[in-house]
């Protein structure tokens, strides 16, 4: 018996290191403990994956959470996951297409009808490389859904925010920005053969652009905005790659996707942590890779490419009011 003690400690001892490394790739769980009783948060795409996750979470922590989500079946499905899961019954659901900008601007209204206060926005609905779609209103999907639409919800959302303050904004963006280009002449890739792994990469890049800008907008106001990589999550968002149905990436790759890529529940933790961290009140306009601040690839930083895709991007979704000005340091549409 006792020749097969050292075998099961050395296996033991192995199996014990690795789920430590992969804990410690893939970033561990938020270390705050801050509740937020009351408090009123909205968060997109919540009906699976992270946007589930970090509903679950605040949800857990005492928010009153919004999922504002396509499909209200499923967004109806998850409300009542939660409201079990963590005895909060303050969980609603409410339709909200980030594709159309009609019904971002009818949940916007609504919100705005419905709640005195919004103290937490979490934009973390997305495609990721999806075919060549394009929204209800003409724009490449990844663009329009990723981006214009969250840059639109957000600008609609102001005014409570404001009125809620101190207040957050949290935009996720991935660790793919630092591939990605801003093509001004093509931004809805109407000339260039259509790549979708780039216009992805774009459109991650476009939210941390956001970022900075509406932090500097922001300031002296109360509310502050930052960009998130979650990281690599096990969730629905990368059904369109292939990757998890080809049988060949599927073994060769399997023990890489194990270390690195997260559950979705650790993949909430990121966006958690902004959302409630006591030590992150008044930190504003930054990049954080999972729980770290780090800088974000040098485009993202570049202060005339943001005020020049705020201006085209409010153009686009028709933000630009008589007398107001899209240029920084202007009034904010209204």
């Amino acid at each position: 018996m006792n020749r097969y003690l050292l075998p099961l400690s050395v296996l033991g001892t192995a199996v014990g290191g690795a789920v430590l490394l992969r804990d410690y790739v893939a970033g561990g769980a938020c270390p705050s403990k801050a509740t937020i009783p009351g408090k009123t948060v909205i968060v997109t795409g919540a009906n699976t994956g992270i946007g589930k996750q970090t509903a679950m979470e605040l949800a857990r922590r005492g928010g009153n959470v919004i999922l504002a989500c396509r499909d209200m079946e499923k967004c109806e499905a998850a409300a009542k996951d939660i409201r079990g899961e963590t005895l909060n019954h303050c969980v609603r659901a409410r339709h909200l297409d980030l594709a159309s900008l009609k019904s971002i601007r009818e949940f916007a209204a609504k919100i705005t009808e419905e709640e005195k206060q919004v103290h937490v926005l979490v934009n973390n609905a997305a495609v990721m490389r999806c075919p060549h779609w394009t929204t209800e209103d003409g724009f490449e999907m990844q663009f329009g859904v990723n981006y214009l639409g969250h840059f639109l919800l957000t600008n609609l959302l102001l005014d409570r925010l404001k009125a809620s303050a101190p207040s957050r904004i949290i935009n996720l963006s991935s660790l793919a920005h630092i591939a990605g280009h801003v093509d001004f002449d093509d931004l809805n890739w109407e000339k260039r053969k259509y790549d979708t792994r780039a216009a992805y990469c774009q459109s991650k890049l476009a939210i941390i652009l956001f970022t900075k800008e509406l932090s500097w907008r922001l300031q002296g106001t109360g509310v502050t905005v930052n960009a998130v990589h979650p990281g690599v999550a096990r969730t629905e968002l990368g059904r369109h790659t292939g990757m998890h149905s080809s049988a060949f990436s599927s073994f060769t790759l399997g023990p890489v996707f194990w270390l690195l890529v997260k559950s979705p529940e650790l993949a909430a933790q990121p966006s958690t942590y902004l959302a409630v961290a006591e030590e992150l009140e008044g930190v504003s306009g930054k990049y954080f890779d999972g729980l770290k601040e780090k800088a974000p690839a040098p485009e993202a930083e570049d202060e005339e490419t943001a005020q020049r895709l705020w201006a085209e991007s409010a153009r686009l979704v028709g933000l630009e009011v008589p007398g107001a000005s899209s240029v920084r340091g202007q009034p904010l549409p209204k």
